[in-house]
């Protein structure tokens, strides 16, 4: 009986060694940050997203539309962006006896925010807002124009 007794408490002992040992370990791990990742943002404020159309978007290629005109029926616009930031412009003032074609061309420059291009050699307003497939002409002041036009401000990539 004694014997019997001995090998029970030898199975239970050896049954709590198994139990113990299938248990999965708890080791933490350790993340190191590096905290020039961090520096110069506003945390608070969330992840600050550093894509624009400068660097996301193939923007080089032929954009038209039709944009609205004070005098004519409008301004059959076409811009296309070459590399080597240099771009042609062609207008024709629709409505108008002489509907020739008024062709320009020089170099345009990003502005800071990587989203807006200025075409250089062009009177004002020369900036537009680069979209996916698409050119906004912006106003006077550099903003996206508003309101029941808003749409005919708008370039179409081909």
């Amino acid at each position: 009986m004694k014997n019997q007794q001995n090998t029970i408490g030898i199975f239970i002992l050896f049954s709590f060694f198994l139990l113990g040992s299938c248990q999965q370990s708890t080791q933490s791990e350790v993340i190191v940050v590096d905290d020039e990742v961090f520096e110069g943002e506003d945390l608070g404020q969330g992840f600050i997203d550093h894509h624009n159309a400068l660097n996301s978007l193939d923007y080089m290629g032929v954009y038209k539309g039709v944009l609205p005109c004070a005098d004519c029926e409008g301004i059959e616009t076409i811009i296309e962006l070459e590399s080597g930031n240099s771009y042609v412009k062609k207008t024709i003032y629709l409505g108008k006896k002489d509907q020739q074609v008024i062709e320009s061309s020089g170099t345009f420059s990003w502005l800071e925010d990587g989203n807006t291009i200025i075409l250089e050699t062009e009177d004002e307003p020369n900036k537009y807002l680069v979209g996916e497939n698409v050119l906004f002409h912006l106003d006077m002041d550099g903003n996206r124009i508003t309101g029941e036009l808003a749409d005919n401000y708008r370039l179409v990539k081909e």
